[in-house]
C-alpha cells in the first residue's frame, strides 16, 4: 500500500483534496480544473482512494468523489508527528527575534 504522505504529497493530488475539501465532486468536475485528461485525474483519485483519503460512490453514470475523514485524519497525524518539541523551540526563537 502506498504511504499516505507521499501519496497527498504529490501537486495534483494535493490540489485535488483541495478541491474536494469543498465538496462533493464528480471525476468530470475535477478534470475540468486541470490541464491533464480525466483518465489521468481517475488515477490520481485511484491512488487517494487506495490510502484512504477520498471515497466514491456511483450515482448513474457519474462517481462522485469526497473526502473520507477518517483519512484525512491520518493524515494529519501524519504531519502531526513530525512537529517535534525542537520545531516548537524553534518557533518561538523565530518569534522572539522578530518582535
Amino acid at each position: 500500500m502506498p504511504d499516505v504522505l507521499e501519496t497527498a504529497a504529490e501537486p495534483t493530488r494535493r490540489a485535488l483534496l483541495q478541491i474536494l475539501a469543498d465538496g462533493e465532486r464528480t471525476v468530470s468536475e475535477l478534470a475540468e480544473r486541470f490541464p491533464v485528461t480525466r483518465s489521468a485525474i481517475s488515477q490520481h483519485l485511484l491512488l487517494l482512494a487506495e490510502v484512504g483519503l477520498v471515497t466514491a460512490r456511483k450515482e448513474g453514470r457519474n462517481r462522485y468523489y469526497r473526502l473520507d475523514p477518517a483519512g484525512m485524519a491520518t493524515l494529519r497525524r501524519a504531519l502531526e508527528s513530525f512537529w517535534t518539541s525542537e520545531l516548537d523551540l524553534l518557533v518561538a526563537e523565530a518569534t522572539g527575534l522578530q518582535s
